[in-house]
């Protein structure tokens, strides 16, 4: 396996990335300057991503050729996953939870919405992915503005705390976990299957050093369990900008 990288000068060395937020501003494009930081640092090590979106939507944010650009690549926590471009074995959120739980789920959430009183909804409350689904009570359709006017209400009245909590008192027992990430939405998936997923196909690749840049390394943040992994050193950063200072100073300053 590690002979595949042995091209790096340390191919024992992984540095993973959150995608919004680390790599780009929330579901904004990769800046040029990112892609060449990028670039210069896969010469040194082993580089992948690790995100909640679908493989559309990071494709929208990294690239149509992010699978060119990153020697591994997963989506939806690593429950879609690919290695120097070739896919690996994928899970289904259904599949775990059944039919029937699913519809329950799915059922209660849009109940819950219906009775929220927001500023603004748009559409596509619920998202289905392959392995987690994900909520937003404004809508995923709204634009960058109302995004960032529901995001600093969200902070003053809790809608997405609350929202949470009411699932937990509703489904105590399905194993599932609910990830706040972004700025409109929360990720809901089987209790494992945060972005520590993504580790289990890297269990045999021999890395000794693992990083991790992540924005959301906060309790309840979607990148908290991978950033305290005892596998991992983490790295918690404020931007795209602070993520390309802390790499330069990690692995370019000697």
């Amino acid at each position: 396996m590690a002979n595949d990288f042995a091209n790096r000068t340390h191919p024992d060395t992984l540095v993973l990335f959150d995608v919004d937020g680390t790599l780009t501003p929330a579901r904004k494009v990769i800046a040029p300057e990112m892609q060449e930081l990028l670039r210069q640092l896969r010469k040194e090590v082993v580089i992948g991503f690790v995100g909640g979106s679908n493989f559309a939507k990071q494709e929208e944010q990294l690239g149509k050729d992010l699978l060119d650009n990153f020697d591994f690549a997963f989506s939806e926590n690593g429950l879609t996953a690919y290695r120097l471009g070739k896919p690996l074995a994928s899970q289904s959120f259904i599949g775990f939870l059944g039919e029937s739980n699913y519809t329950k789920l799915v059922n209660f959430c849009l109940r819950y919405i219906a009775d929220l009183e927001l500023p603004q909804k748009r559409g596509t409350f619920i998202e289905f992915r392959n392995g987690m689904i994900n909520v937003s009570p404004i809508g995923r359709n709204c634009s960058y503005e109302e995004r960032e006017e529901f995001e600093k209400y969200d902070l003053i009245h809790g809608i997405r705390v609350k929202f949470i909590e009411a699932l937990k008192q509703e489904f105590p027992d399905l194993g599932l976990t609910y990830s706040i990430g972004g700025q409109i939405s929360f990720d809901v998936f089987p209790t494992g299957w945060d972005k520590t997923y993504c580790l289990r196909h890297l269990q045999n690749e021999g890395f000794n050093t693992i990083h991790f840049f992540g924005d959301k390394t906060h309790v309840g943040g979607n990148d908290y369990e991978i950033y305290h992994h005892h596998s991992i050193k983490g790295h918690s950063v404020k931007s795209p900008d602070d993520t390309m200072k802390q790499l330069t100073d990690l692995f370019f300053k000697h």
